[in-house]
């Protein structure tokens, strides 16, 4: 009786995985470890594969040697939380629940609230691949709700989270504590108020030093990264890592910025534009950069020592376009966007074109370049057509074909639509060569369409919109199809129910 329990259990088992593609995927392979790493505020051109001069980036341009570098790749939103939410949920702006930077509590630590959660309910590449049969974590920065509410990343189909829930916090590089699975993880570093500047009689460095601590969040996040590995090696994960950098403050390890300084002509910088005050801006900056890359690196070593090399999918993007040059930054001194126009808050090209790098040795061609038009929200139908698992409802296109060199079989979006309720309000559609864009809508929402030909001008320096009243009328008919109201009275600003003048 037992021996017959046990049979028909195992025959559930491989119906169950037939059904649903365990252990196999699309590729006819084993299923891939798939890990996904998120920069935060990393210009296009801030990488050595994809023009740098100033800022070394060895692991991660040998990443795209080793793989495939996407040329035209794009971000749902110019900011942090909406552009996280999208990619999770594989919705575009004119639909996502989240589209701005909602802020909820303070930076202080008994006043921490995190940013406008999740709501119950929403269908994430988390669960997806968790369905799936995957282990699936997040280390980084979430910006997506706390453990307290329904954004909790353990309740949106994550396994483990460690990191920062808040994006206020991530603007201290040396926290009192990160957060492990809901629970507090102290750290050996007393509060910093980054945000407060230095006074004009403070110029000791000692006074400087006061915005480091003994513990670099990044350490802390790349050790968790590890456990994880090491943890789930033996079956298939999928490992979101969010990391922090290099979104302003300007902090990093003395040693990593030793590597930099006098290489630059800089000035300390004192706070003037909020975030912390550093003797090395430049350097700090560069450091930062370089540092999160070597410690890509490192993770990659893992890979190959644990032999899970060969069967990893590794992704490498940014959330948005670099800094406005808040907090010391420099991004004209460092070419941050490679020469497009716009930075972080613009839906011109230099607020959400992205760098994008993925490697899986022997599916991806080593050293390729691909010009597909993609998008950030494309993850969703991309990872569920890579592990064979019906795709969700999604405005995504899965570019899996793109990602293994089948340029032939890769379907096209017909356009991608953007829209931003924050700094002037704001809507762009990508739609083959032409870009539409459309700014200080909060003002005037029938502002007049701005029209580039991106493939003779990606610099979007010349407006054409004159010369084509055809294409203003196309742009005008994806908007009306493609916005849905929002839920929050900020946020909607295409259709507003209401007039400024109103309370």
């Amino acid at each position: 009786m037992i021996q017959i329990k046990q049979r028909l259990h195992f025959l559930v088992l491989i119906i169950f995985s037939l059904m649903h593609g365990y252990g196999q995927s699309k590729t006819g392979s084993v299923r891939p470890n798939i890990i996904y790493i998120y920069a935060d505020d990393l210009g296009y051109g801030e990488l050595g594969s994809y023009g740098q001069k100033k800022i070394r980036t060895p692991h991660l341009d040998k990443l795209a040697r080793e793989g495939i570098r996407f040329t035209q790749h794009y971000t749902g939103a110019p900011v942090c939380a909406p552009a996280r939410c999208m990619l999770m949920t594989g919705k575009h702006a004119g639909k996502s629940y989240i589209r701005g930077n909602y802020e909820l509590g303070e930076f202080e630590d008994e006043k921490e609230g995190g940013q406008m959660p999740l709501p119950e309910g929403t269908f994430t590449i988390a669960k997806m691949m968790k369905q799936a049969g995957y282990a699936t974590g997040v280390i980084g920065k979430w910006g997506l709700g706390m453990h307290t509410n329904t954004g909790d990343p353990n309740k949106q189909g994550f396994d483990y989270f460690y990191g920062y829930y808040d994006q206020k916090q991530a603007h201290n590089f040396y926290p009192t504590h990160l957060w492990e699975n809901g629970k507090w993880d102290s750290l050996a570093n007393p509060f910093i108020y980054v945000h407060k500047p230095l006074s004009k009689d403070e110029n000791d460095p000692a006074a400087f030093a006061r915005y480091k601590g003994k513990e670099y969040s990044l350490d802390k996040m790349v050790e968790k990264t590890f456990e994880f590995i090491n943890r789930y090696k033996n079956k298939p994960f999928f490992l979101y890592l969010p990391y922090t950098g290099p979104h302003v403050s300007l902090q990093a390890p003395d040693e990593a910025v030793k590597e930099y300084i006098g290489k630059f002509e800089e000035k300390p910088y004192r706070g003037e534009k909020g975030y912390a005050s550093t003797l090395y801006p430049k350097s700090t900056y560069a450091s930062m950069i370089t540092y999160m890359d070597k410690k890509i690196g490192l993770i990659m070593e893992l890979l190959e020592k644990l032999n899970l090399d060969e069967n990893t999918l590794v992704m490498f993007s940014s959330d948005n376009g670099a800094t406005f040059d808040a907090g010391g930054v420099d991004t004209e001194f460092f070419n941050s966007v490679g020469g497009l126009r716009g930075r972080k808050q613009d839906l011109y090209e230099g607020g959400i074109r992205e760098p994008f790098i993925a490697r899986w040795p022997g599916k991806i061609e080593a050293a390729t370049i691909s010009d597909h038009i993609s998008v950030q929200f494309d993850l969703m139908a991309t990872l569920a057509e890579l592990i064979g698992v019906k795709k969700p409802q999604t405005d995504g296109i899965s570019f899996l074909p793109a990602l293994l060199g089948n340029e032939k079989q890769q379907e096209e979006h017909p356009y991608l639509y953007f829209e931003f309720p924050e700094k002037s309000g704001q809507v762009a559609i990508r739609m083959g060569k032409w870009k539409g864009v459309k700014s200080n809508m909060k003002k005037d929402k029938d502002s007049p369409w701005e029209i580039f030909d991106i493939e003779k001008d990606v610099n979007e320096t010349t407006n054409v919109a004159a010369a084509h009243p055809g294409l203003i009328k196309e742009f005008e008919a994806i908007l009306k199809k493609e916005h849905q109201p929002s839920h929050i009275r900020d946020w909607e600003f295409v259709n507003p129910k209401f007039n400024s003048s109103q309370n």
